[in-house]
C-alpha cells in the first residue's frame, strides 16, 4: 500500500506540489486582502466598486510577488535562464487571471450581494485552476530538449 501512495506521489509530483504551493500563495494573498480590508474597510460586509478593486490588486499583487519563485523552483522546476522574461510572461498571465477575479469579485460581491469574504473563497477556486494551466502550458513549458520524457 505505502508503494503505491509513493508511486502515485512521483507520478504527480507536480500537480501535488503546486497545490502545496499554491495553498501558500493563497494564504499570503488572502492573507494581505483580509488584513488590508479589515484596517482600511472595517465593518464592510459588501464593497463598493472602489473598495472591491483595491481589495483585489492587494489580493493579486501580493499573490503574484510570492508565487513566481516557488512556481518556477519547486513546481515547475524550471531551467530557462531567461529568467526576466519568464516573470513577465508569469506577471502578465497572472494579470489575465486578476482581470478574471475582478470580473468574478464584481459580480458576485457587487451585484449578487455575496459577502465579500465568501467571494474571495469562490473566485479564489476558479483562479487557481487557471493559473496552474496557463503556467503549465504556457509560461513553464519545457522545450523537447528540456523534457525527460520526449
Amino acid at each position: 500500500m505505502i508503494e503505491k501512495i509513493k508511486a502515485l506521489c512521483v507520478k504527480h509530483r507536480e500537480i501535488l506540489v503546486y497545490l502545496i504551493v499554491g495553498g501558500m500563495t493563497t494564504l499570503v494573498s488572502w492573507g494581505c486582502k483580509f488584513l488590508f480590508g479589515a484596517i482600511v474597510y472595517p465593518g464592510v460586509t459588501h464593497t463598493t466598486v472602489g473598495q472591491t478593486t483595491v481589495l483585489t490588486v492587494v489580493e493579486n499583487l501580493s499573490g503574484i510577488l510570492f508565487a513566481y519563485y516557488p512556481n518556477r523552483r519547486w513546481v515547475f522546476q524550471s531551467k530557462n535562464p531567461r529568467i526576466l522574461s519568464e516573470f513577465a510572461g508569469f506577471f502578465t498571465s497572472r494579470l489575465g487571471t486578476w482581470g478574471l477575479s475582478y470580473v468574478l469579485n464584481l459580480l458576485l460581491n457587487n451585484v449578487l450581494k455575496v459577502d465579500w469574504r465568501v467571494t474571495t473563497v469562490l473566485v479564489g477556486v476558479v483562479v487557481i485552476v487557471g493559473n496552474y494551466v496557463i503556467s503549465k502550458f504556457l509560461i513553464f513549458r519545457k522545450k523537447k530538449e528540456e523534457d525527460p520524457e520526449s
